[in-house]
């Protein structure tokens, strides 16, 4: 029997013999570290693997280092493990909570009875930079889901407990970290000393972790202070805990106890409330010459359901609302810009036929009747279906689309005419106290079942032009998100439970051997931490039918 495995490693297009049973970590030195970075974790045959992971078997593998989204994530959930046996060890009767990202950043809450000055931060700060100098190891353990359980009551981890007890996994794994044990769902490095740049800072009633910027691993993000988006989290958590739904552990338990009309028609009832209110604050601004509505968010943010639902609010304040998407005014396909790739750049500004538009627009608030395009997806043409659009006395013109913050797509207006509001699906629900749920994995999981469903797109394309679609939002929506005269979450606390019966089928047709695995993978195995729940109860107007279909609007 051979000691060697053949492995081919696609980061510099080339195969090696290696010792049967070596570590990724080893593999990695014997390929020759073709990274610029250290390596974080793997991909090994499309599937993430941390690097103390061991080969027994031909594999193909490609290293991943912080600049991919995998590598970040490695680094992000070790920095956090770091950061909590950190409090534990400065404040040993504290609990932590990691909430969720803002300002470049995660915020978090460390509950010791009394508000954290800066001079605890700056031990807790200190004791991070000696965990991380000890290059300690992370060690990978699983056992049996209850003495998993039984082992994070012991620790006063009742969240962690409660997760795993109620996910319905026969095993769980977790990692220590010089006798300090913690969970996450996802691979970690080697070791602390994988860790580089970090920081913490006060953020409003808690810290801010700080991490390195993707592109430049060396540099920490920028502070960017985002206190519009901050309140809409704080909002989203209060429902939360008046729930009592402090994490997926609870939702679970509720759902098993009956309680999922309950929590369906609270989540509804609130995101209607919330919506009557901005609709309410247009109304007033009315009178202050306000006459078009800007609506932008990024992909599968649910822009398309709010603005009509926010339409049907605003007739109740006795307007008139009208209705554009910038999707109506993209370029013909053919005269579309390209990004650095050479493929058509959709999410670029540019792609819109600004011109084209503007007059349009021009001559609506002149009270002029205008032809209102339709942008044909599949023929990637522009054409007209005989829709005519003017507006009248109390009407509002509301504008949907990604660029609609852009303040050059309406640099001819004057902003007293303008109402802003941005649409984002800010999940507030967390696995537990120290695994939040990211945004885009929301988004990404809601485009992966609209896509399939209702435009024919096999899962693979959506999961592969996903890195094109953040790269968009970063560019052209993310920085003008701040300028909104209002937020509105469109995320719901139950609403993953609800994606899942529709998303595991379609992720299981990805094969082992597509690009996407990774992906879908990843997304398979954080969805099984959710209890699933039926969409019947569902109402026509949920902000999800937009995904799910069966809804009350057209799409």
């Amino acid at each position: 029997m051979s000691d060697v495995i053949r492995i081919y490693c696609k980061n510099n297009d080339s195969f090696h013999d290696v010792p049967i049973g070596a570590s990724l970590a080893e593999i990695y030195r014997l390929v020759g570290a073709p990274l610029s970075y250290r390596p974080m974790n793997a991909l090994v045959n499309n599937k993430v693997e941390g690097l103390t992971y061991r080969c027994w078997q031909p594999k193909d593998i490609e290293f991943s280092d912080y600049t991919s989204p995998s590598g970040q994530r490695a680094y992000v959930r070790s920095l956090c493990h770091i950061f909590s046996k950190a409090v534990n060890d400065v404040l040993p009767a504290a609990t932590l909570n990691l909430e969720h990202p803002v300002s470049r950043g995660y915020y978090c809450v460390i509950h010791n009875g009394k508000r954290i000055d800066e001079e605890t931060i700056g031990r807790i700060r200190q004791r991070m930079q000696e965990i991380i100098a000890a290059d300690l190891p992370f060690r990978h353990q699983t056992v049996r889901t209850p003495d998993a359980a039984a082992l994070f009551r012991r620790r006063g981890m009742e969240d962690k407990a409660r997760l795993v007890e109620t996910a319905g996994m026969s095993y769980t794994s977790f990692y220590e970290l010089d006798g300090y044990v913690n969970f996450f769902y996802g691979c970690l490095t080697p070791s602390s000393g994988y860790i580089g740049m970090f920081d913490i800072l006060p953020y409003s009633d808690g810290v801010l972790l700080r991490i390195p910027r993707r592109d430049h691993p060396t540099e920490l993000e920028p502070l960017v202070r985002q206190d519009k988006m901050f309140d809409v989290y704080k909002e989203s958590l209060t429902l939360k805990r008046t729930l009592g739904l402090s994490n997926v552990g609870d939702l679970n338990k509720a759902i098993a106890e009956g309680q999922t009309s309950q929590i369906i028609l609270v989540a509804e009832a609130m995101q209607e409330k919330q919506i009557a209110k901005i609709a309410e604050q247009i109304a007033r601004r009315y009178s202050d010459g306000v006459r078009i509505v800007l609506i932008s968010g990024p992909s599968s943010s649910g822009k398309t359901t709010f603005t009509q639902r926010l339409g049907i609010q605003l007739m109740t304040n006795l307007y008139r609302p009208l209705s554009i998407s910038l999707d109506d005014y993209f370029l013909n396909r053919q005269d579309s810009p390209r990004d650095e790739s050479g493929d058509y750049d959709f999410e670029s500004l540019y792609a819109l036929d600004l011109d084209y538009f503007n007059n349009d627009l021009r001559k609506l608030l002149r009270g002029e009747e205008i032809e209102l395009p339709t942008y044909d997806f599949t023929t990637g043409m522009r054409h007209y279906k005989g829709n005519r659009l003017k507006m009248q006395e109390e009407s509002l013109l509301i504008i949907e689309g990604i660029h609609a913050l852009n303040p050059q797509l309406t640099a001819e207006i004057e902003d007293a005419f303008k109402y802003r509001v941005y649409v984002s699906a800010l999940t507030s629900i967390s696995l537990d106290n120290h695994n939040w749920i990211p945004t885009t994995d929301n988004r990404l999981l809601r485009r992966i079942i609209r896509d399939y469903r209702f435009r024919n797109y096999p899962v693979c394309e959506t999961i592969a032009r996903w890195p094109s679609v953040r790269k968009g939002e970063d560019k052209w929506i993310f920085p003008y998100q701040e300028t909104a005269d209002a937020m509105f979450n469109s995320a719901m606390l139950y609403e993953l439970a609800a994606l899942r019966r529709f998303a595991e089928p379609i992720l299981s047709e990805v094969r082992e051997s597509d690009k996407g695995n990774a992906e879908a993978y990843r997304l398979l195995r954080f969805l099984k931490y959710f209890n699933p729940i039926s969409d019947h109860e569902l109402p026509g107007t949920s902000l999800l039918r937009e995904f799910l279909g069966g809804g009350s609007f057209h799409h």
